[in-house]
């Protein structure tokens, strides 16, 4: 938490950065603090104390104290958000499970709010299509790449910042680049984005909807922030974000029609013996 609140100084208000100043120089007093006090340390009002919250991805005031005390806290487990050191590998797995299960029931529930007809219609007159991630998103685009590149459309995979930044650099108006990030906190993701969009490139981001690399898209699939990557590698996650690109496939080979459907066979054929 306290490193989000200071990726985030730079693009908030004066006011609104001596919120942030002052939380991260007592971290402890803050996680028990009231939202009159906290307004009151920082010369300003409660509005904006709120404010400050939401900018930095926050549901609210009450959620700040919750995220700065299991910041400050040390965790049980770094295996699984949801598991606990004392559960039966039975318990482990079924926590592990129903954590997936919700975290594609909530990916359901935004899908009539998400650009899907505006993502396929970019990426069916694509030139090429590359999948931007590091770390777990990294593999989540390596998976993307694999599967769209049978339809017919170059794809390419990008895993680490420079190959991102100058792939970014040199694309043209009818590129796609699609950035995958669970936190959206990498700052040069932001930076590919607006280089990518300056060319004249479509940029589609599936990433926390309150981060800049989410305000640089050009279509935004918003993804909120479910695991502390801090302390945990991202699995449910991941696994939504994976369940959105093989949606997102389906509906770009829909769209292409006859022309899916002969790729997609020549591409199983070639593997017969």
């Amino acid at each position: 938490m306290l490193a989000t609140i200071s990726q985030a100084l730079p693009r908030l208000s004066p006011s609104e950065r001596r919120v942030g100043h002052w939380i991260i120089e007592h971290p402890k007093e803050a996680a028990n603090i009231t939202l009159a006090r906290l307004a009151r340390e920082c010369e300003t009002s409660e509005p904006t104390v709120v404010r400050f919250c939401r900018h930095v991805g926050l549901g609210g005031f009450r959620e700040l104290a919750i995220r700065l005390t299991e910041a400050l806290s040390s965790p049980t487990t770094y295996v699984h958000r949801d598991v606990s050191p004392d559960d039966s590998a039975s318990d482990a797995v079924i926590k592990v499970m129903d954590a997936s299960i919700q975290s594609l029931i909530e990916m359901r529930s935004q899908l009539s709010s998400m650009p899907i007809d505006e993502a396929v219609i970019a990426m069916k007159s694509a030139r090429q299509i590359a999948f931007a991630g590091l770390g777990a998103s990294g593999h989540v685009a390596s998976d993307a790449c694999h599967k769209f590149f049978r339809l017919g459309i170059p794809c390419s995979s990008l895993s680490d910042i420079p190959m991102i930044l100058q792939f970014a650099a040199i694309t043209q108006p009818d590129d796609v680049l699609v950035l995958l990030s669970h936190t959206g906190r990498w700052q040069d993701f932001a930076r590919a984005a607006k280089l990518a969009k300056a060319r004249g490139a479509s940029v589609i981001a599936l990433t926390n909807p309150d981060s800049d690399v989410a305000r640089e898209a050009s279509l935004l699939f918003p993804c909120p922030v479910i695991e502390d990557t801090s302390v945990y590698t991202p699995m449910s996650s991941r696994l939504a974000q994976l369940a959105l690109l093989d949606a997102i496939h389906v509906a770009l080979a829909l769209a292409q029609g006859d022309t899916a459907s002969e790729n997609l066979r020549r591409s199983k054929d070639a593997l017969k013996f």
